[in-house]
């Protein structure tokens, strides 16, 4: 508002649609019908788009645009989907709401059609995984991101994609109860992996700052979607580890990016240098935000990718090079291109009142404590969960 970019009303639209919001993620991880969570998908893309368009410049209304069309189009597969799982429900539970409460379905799962099962995990698989940016369906992610508020790319990046992927997890049981066989958990491991690859690659080709960590975005969702479609106890154990670091790491990120990206006056990278000097908090945020999220030991994310890579090893070894040079890769052009951002030459005066980091600083405590203890209920927890889904 300061600077012009935004209106009150404008401010009103953006704390209203945020609220709504984060109740249609509320709604889609506590409801137990099928249909009600795409209900609460579709209104989490329709709110979202009216947060990334908020400042109304012709980047930010384009990439709502994009955003709207590929997300709209994958949610309309995923309703497709869910029609499919309907139709397979009714013929064991019987018309009516109840064929799509997901504990009826769990309870009947060997019941249901397998044909039927496997062609809706399909259309689930294309539509939300539209929404987790898995490749080839991830080309709205980087824009809406870079586009968008950053505390819409935080949300974005630590909560809807994630909520998205337990879509499609949820969806996973089902079909493995109806099939018996690793069908959907290779279409996972498939998609999974050419996401972490391709995002790996295009990281290095990144001068935008926002754009390079919603990559990273898409490399680790597809970390964690191949290690669901894995399967086992140690994977799923492994996946929900790393969906709980990722989320706090790149929250905490796009925080310091925030405050580096408004100080600056740019989103370029090139344009943000010596952090480190002109305000130290934002500095050290940054750099141990990124070498937390890069998987370098103790923190969080290094235990979840190690154990992720020791269990591919062993079940997959044929994707283990694949990941390793990914990941290899995702190291050098992130590091590269966040050192000097850091600890580059600048002629920038260092800021009179440095802003106040501490939920940066919070979050990484937290991804550093996950990676050296994690705590016996949150670790039952996860190992309740990952017997759950098998």
């Amino acid at each position: 508002m300061h600077h012009g970019k935004l209106s009150r009303n404008m401010l009103r639209l953006y704390h209203s649609m945020y609220q709504l919001f984060s109740f249609t993620m509320l709604l889609a991880l506590t409801t137990n019908n099928m249909g009600i969570l795409w209900v609460a998908m579709e209104a989490a893309t329709l709110t979202t788009v009216l947060l990334v368009s908020l400042y109304r410049t012709p980047a930010s209304l384009e990439a709502a645009w994009k955003y709207f069309i590929l997300c709209g189009v994958g949610i309309a597969q995923a309703l497709f989907g869910t029609i499919l799982l309907y139709f397979a429900a009714e013929k064991v539970l019987g018309a009516g709401g109840t064929a799509l409460l997901w504990t009826h379905l769990n309870a009947v799962k060997t019941e249901l059609e397998p044909t039927v099962l496997s062609l809706a995990f399909v259309f689930l698989l294309v539509g939300y995984g539209t929404k987790v940016g898995l490749a080839p369906l991830h080309n709205w992610l980087p824009d809406a991101h870079a586009e968008g508020p950053t505390p819409i790319s935080a949300v974005l990046s630590g909560l809807l994609l994630n909520v998205a992927l337990y879509a499609v997890v949820r969806s996973k049981v089902l079909v493995d109860g109806a099939l018996e066989t690793h069908f959907a958990g290779n279409l996972m491991m498939g998609f999974g992996l050419l996401s972490v690859v391709m995002a790996a690659f295009f990281l290095s080709r990144q001068k935008d700052i926002k754009r390079m960590f919603a990559y990273s975005s898409i490399e680790h969702m597809g970390l964690m979607t191949f290690a669901f479609g894995m399967g086992g106890a140690v994977a799923t154990f492994a996946a929900l580890l790393h969906m709980t670091v990722h989320c706090l790491t790149k929250s905490a990120i796009f925080y310091a990016v925030g405050h580096a990206t408004q100080n600056a006056g740019t989103q370029l990278m090139d344009g943000i240098r010596g952090l480190i000097r002109t305000s130290p908090t934002i500095g050290w945020g940054l750099i141990l935000g990124s070498l937390a999220i890069l998987g370098m030991p103790p923190f969080g994310v290094f235990a979840s990718e190690f154990l992720i890579i020791t269990t591919a090893m062993h079940e997959h070894s044929w994707a283990t090079p694949f990941l390793l040079i990914a990941l290899g890769v995702a190291f050098a052009a992130i590091f590269g291109k966040v050192q000097p951002m850091v600890f580059g030459e600048t002629e920038a005066l260092r800021l009179p009142h440095p802003p106040a980091l501490i939920p940066v600083f919070v979050h990484l405590g937290l991804v550093l404590m996950l990676g050296l203890y994690i705590p016996p209920y949150l670790a039952d927890w996860y190992r309740q969960a990952a017997a759950l889904l098998g």
